[in-house]
């Protein structure tokens, strides 16, 4: 989406104070969009509420399981591109709790896209996050977008759940939604240190052995921020073309990281005397192996991911440095 094309559009984010959707605002914002956020809890600690963005943005208070937000939010503030970004995103609280986990993901995705459908004289564009956990867990790699979505476990399950709903209002209604499939997302800015990446990382700035819930062989796609906030700009763009618009797509770097392999390479950017891993082989409800076939994005868009992960980590670790104050490492 160019500079032109942003300028005095009217944008709600919901999701706009998780990682993905932080980033996703700022961009919006520094291109001149009009944007509106949805806010269930405002947390001073997250980036977002950090940074001069949340100055720059509309705030409509309420969770997605409230439809009257949802419409205030739709209606008051004359949207006509929605980026519906916001999800309980943690398999582990969604395998403690999945009640919680199906009202915010699977309730809160058909209220958003059945209020889009009242006003969609207005909104012309929409972009829903699935997630390539959505296919499950399956005997041959990489997933293409013509897998089956088959979660089994309550996170996967609530991510097919949106994926599917998303695909119904397209098909049965024709609202210009579409849909991405994204590969583990990492970057500045996340201060979920349950994840990999930035657990690994103040792990090793704070003297500690970085914790591997798993046996470390787990396999998962790994994408920059940056690359995952252009592959939601490309589709925004575009989601009203009738070959995207109730389509999914994976996004991804075409190539999958072993656990083991991640944490590696985290700590060789910190040097010889980076502490080992504590491997703990316990993870519950997980994907053992995960990879994204990609080529539905490139010959649609062009997408591919610009940042090598080598680089992607090397832009990360010091985001971590600066705000823990930690000095250890290169």
């Amino acid at each position: 989406m160019t500079e032109e094309s942003l300028r005095g559009r009217r944008i709600l984010v919901t999701g706009a104070t998780g990682f993905l959707g932080a980033a996703l605002v700022r961009t919006l914002v520094d291109r001149e969009a009009d944007v509106t956020i949805l806010v269930r809890d405002a947390n001073p600690r997250r980036p977002l509420f950090e940074s001069d963005v949340y100055s720059r943005v509309a705030v409509v208070s309420g969770a997605l399981e409230d439809d009257r937000a949802i419409e205030r939010a739709l209606v008051q503030h004359e949207i006509d591109t929605v980026f519906h970004l916001g999800a309980q995103t943690l398999v582990g609280p969604a395998y403690r709790e999945p009640l919680g986990t199906f009202e915010s993901n699977i309730r809160g995705t058909y209220l958003l896209l059945d209020a889009c459908r009242r006003q969609a004289r207005s909104v012309r564009r929409i972009v829903v996050a699935s997630s390539d956990k959505a296919y499950g867990s399956v005997d041959v790699l990489p997933y293409t977008e013509d897998t089956p979505l088959a979660g089994r476990h309550p996170y996967d399950v609530s991510k097919s759940c949106t994926d599917l709903i998303a695909q119904t209002y397209a098909t049965t209604y024709g609202l210009p939604v579409t849909i991405a499939r994204c590969g583990n997302i990492f970057g500045p800015g996340d201060v979920n240190y349950s994840r990999l990446v930035p657990g690994t990382i103040r792990s090793l700035l704070v003297g500690e052995r970085p914790v591997i819930r798993s046996d470390g062989t787990y396999r998962r796609d790994y994408i920059f921020l940056d690359d995952a906030v252009a592959a939601y700009m490309m589709l925004a763009e575009h989601a009203a073309d009738d070959t995207v618009r109730g389509r999914g797509f994976n996004f991804g770097p075409g190539r999958s990281h072993s656990v083991i392999e991640v944490v590696d390479a985290i700590r060789d950017e910190f040097g010889p005397d980076a502490l080992a891993a504590d491997i703990r082989d316990e993870a519950v409800a997980e994907i053992h192996d995960q990879h994204l076939a990609v080529d539905r994005a490139r010959t649609t868009f062009g997408f591919h991911c610009r940042t090598g992960f080598v680089e992607a980590l090397r832009r990360t670790i010091p985001w971590y440095r600066e705000r823990l104050g930690a000095t250890r490492g290169r």
